[in-house]
């Protein structure tokens, strides 16, 4: 398997990456013998609507963090996805981020119509392109361009616009992270080098399944991934996958919202199981970017009570790094 990996940052914000602290949460993170990590971070528009978004001096992670970030990733042994995401400020998922078809009463400096559409995707392309350039100037061995946009993947056409300028920008392989079961949906996946897509798959009904239990689950799921892979010629990257350490979470991994489910590391420690076991030998599957790990190291009292996705002091943390370093 070709990608050993865990996603990093996502919960850091203007000031967080590249620090002292960060550096020690790196090298905790390579210590369980992965080879990659995709450096995650957000820029936000304001609302699902909106068709202009930019740097936000408040929060945004700056270019200097970011930077060094991948500079402490790589010192640690790791090559480096870089992975900005685009969110929306009022809480909407990004998925939902779409736009009618009408045009705007008004034309653009070149004279054409302009849409909602072609001022979101202007925007877009500006703001992929701008980390394709320090993905390029960093030496980032892969760039996603987008992450569970879901609302836009039918724009064929504007994607590949889209990917034809970040290529005369960054020349390494370029991703697209979609979300489960939706992988079918995006026809330019032959534009790019990997299939991507958030693999939070259920694998049982209820909670307290074993491992075996749910790798036998991932068998239904593994039918559609191949015949995409084989569809497109391409190898099938989970680009974020993962389970909270709670009970009842492997019937719907992507939770993040019910705190009352009472923690259980069996559950979490099982999922992480079951994937590696599923997946680990499948000649169609480049490797995973589990979800997530923190910025700063979870503080030690706190992980006896966690029921996050982080895995730090839990037994899936031990489970991974078996898998990691002895496989």
């Amino acid at each position: 398997m070709e990608i050993k990996g865990f996603t990093y940052g996502w919960d850091s914000h203007r000031g967080m990456l590249g620090t002292d602290s960060a550096k020690k949460s790196i090298e905790t993170m390579a210590a369980m013998g992965g080879n990659w990590a995709a450096l995650a971070f957000a820029v936000t528009q304001e609302k699902f609507s909106s068709t202009r978004f930019g740097f936000d001096y408040r929060r945004t992670d700056t270019d200097r963090e970011i930077e060094t970030a991948i500079k402490q990733l790589k010192e640690s042994g790791l090559k480096v996805c870089l992975k900005p995401i685009l969110n929306c400020e009022d809480g909407t998922w990004r998925a939902n981020i779409t736009f009618p078809e009408k045009e705007f009463p008004v034309y653009d400096e070149n004279g054409r119509l302009r849409s909602y559409w072609n001022e979101w995707f202007s925007c877009y392309t500006a703001f992929i392109c701008h980390y394709a350039e320090i993905a390029e100037y960093t030496g980032c061995e892969m760039l996603c361009i987008g992450c569970e946009m879901l609302g836009t993947e039918h724009k064929a056409d504007m994607w590949r616009e889209l990917i034809a300028e970040v290529r005369k920008v960054y020349h390494g392989p370029l991703v697209y992270n979609t979300n489960h079961g939706k992988e079918d949906n995006v026809s330019w996946f032959d534009a790019l080098d990997y299939i991507g897509t958030s693999a939070y798959y259920p694998v049982e009904k209820e909670g307290g399944a074993s491992a075996e239990e749910m790798t036998a689950a991932w068998e239904y799921h593994k039918q559609g991934l191949k015949k995409t892979a084989e569809k497109f010629g391409k190898k099938i990257i989970f680009m974020e996958i993962g389970c909270r350490s709670a009970r009842g979470c492997a019937a719907m991994p992507w939770d993040f919202v019910h705190r009352e489910f009472p923690r259980d590391e069996d559950e979490q420690a099982n999922f992480y199981e079951s994937a590696l076991s599923a997946m680990w030998d499948e000649p169609y599957f480049a490797g995973f970017f589990w979800w997530d790990w923190e910025t700063n190291l979870m503080p030690q009292g706190r992980i006896s009570t966690d029921t996050g996705f982080g895995i730090h002091g839990k037994k899936a943390e031990k489970v991974l790094t078996d898998w990691y370093t002895n496989k």
